[in-house]
């Protein structure tokens, strides 16, 4: 099998999975018990914080665990929306974001809050002047992506965090599920950002376990009620198996991130160059920095997305339509539809996602493949 569907989710890594099992099998007590075995467990929950924390530059009390960036996003769109009702009612986001974040922003809509969608360019990036035009005296949140999980955009964080520096009582938050282990972790953990969004599975964790960055002084209601576990902000008993092994993948995943992120470029590089030679083939995914190096998102004209998706599956390719979360609903690419991308177009849509687990043998693979599935679909559709 070669497994090009990593924005989707990713293999556990065996060292987290043994991590994992270690985990559950010797150290079960509850973190909030009182006990011996109740202390043991706590010491490693702060134990795999302080890590993480270490790792992303930030301190230990800045470090929340979650179910995922699904969690993440509504957490922090919700909750800042509960918390800072009284001092305004208007949101910021990009037409182009997760689910998570769009519906979230859906939600709001209905309560009375007000949002500005902003629109993308031709490569389905936010323009930092609209972003600075869109500002009110009651906006409260601006929610970008870091990385765009359909096409791969890189957002201007960076600079949107800089036009942020004047307006210090707006949170800004950042969905960064896809750019983790992209060699922009500056950019995502720069000084102005207050929330930050992670997703386990998308670098080698256990599903179902993710974390957020809270910047130490904001304030954000809680969504989830009930013990009191994270410091009253995300009640429900911590899935410490998970959390230690999170913290192991995400130790991983970092450890010579530059020399990865090149691999990783080496391989796009190699498909996109091939694949970009043949007439039929539409690229939205582009060679740039302003591109992550582990999204390839392009068409075969007049070829549905499923159709590409089931072909390369029968040689044990494995590639997604565009998101994961819309690609079994046969939802047109939300990122395309916001970039004006015809409805014909769009449904042609595959998306080809790396890891630093895959190599070139992989990639030529992947291009003798596409060249026989090409030259089927040309005769099929003459």
């Amino acid at each position: 099998m070669i497994y090009f569907d990593n924005s989707a989710t990713t293999k556990v890594a065996p060292q987290a999975l043994e991590t994992y099992t270690k985990v559950s099998n010797q150290i079960w007590g509850n973190p909030s018990s009182l006990h011996a075995a109740g202390e043991h467990a706590f010491g490693l929950l702060e134990q795999a914080r302080l890590q993480i924390a270490n790792l992303m530059g930030a301190e230990q009390d800045e470090i929340f665990f979650t179910s995922g960036g699904t969690e993440g996003d509504n957490w922090v769109v919700k909750g800042t929306a509960i918390e800072k009702r009284m001092h305004g009612k208007h949101l910021i986001t990009s037409s182009v974001e997760h689910p998570a974040v769009l519906n979230s922003m859906a939600q709001l809509e209905k309560l009375g809050f007000e949002v500005t969608y902003l629109p993308v360019n031709e490569n389905g990036q936010v323009s930092v002047q609209d972003l600075k035009d869109a500002i009110r005296p009651d906006t409260i949140l601006v929610s970008i992506m870091a990385v765009n999980n359909e096409i791969g955009t890189i957002q201007p964080v960076d600079k949107i965090a800089e036009i942020l520096k004047n307006h210090p009582k707006i949170h800004f938050h950042i969905d960064a599920v896809q750019g983790i282990g992209k060699g922009i972790q500056q950019i995502i953990m720069n000084d102005r950002v207050d929330f930050v969004t992670f997703s386990g599975h998308k670098f080698h964790a256990p599903r179902g376990i993710g974390f957020m960055f809270k910047r130490r002084g904001r304030k954000l209601a809680p969504l989830m009620s009930g013990g009191g576990q994270e410091k009253n902000l995300r009640s429900g008993t911590e899935n410490l198996p998970a959390i230690a092994a999170m913290a192991k993948a995400l130790r991983l995943l970092l450890e010579e991130e530059k020399t990865k992120v090149a691999k990783q470029l080496e391989i796009k590089k190699f498909i996109y160059d091939y694949v970009t030679k043949f007439p039929k083939v539409t690229m939205f995914s582009q060679m740039t920095s302003e591109f992550a190096p582990h999204i390839l998102c392009f068409t075969i004209d007049g070829v549905r997305g499923e159709t590409i998706v089931h072909a390369f599956e029968e040689h044990g390719i494995y590639i997604s339509t565009t998101s994961a979360c819309s690609s079994k609903k046969h939802v047109v690419s939300g990122t395309l539809n916001a970039m004006n991308i015809p409805e014909k177009v769009a449904t042609s849509a595959i998306r080809v996602s790396l890891d630093e687990h895959n190599s070139l043998a992989e990639a030529q693979t992947f291009v003798d493949v596409f060249e026989q599935l090409y030259h089927q679909f040309e005769k099929i559709n003459s």
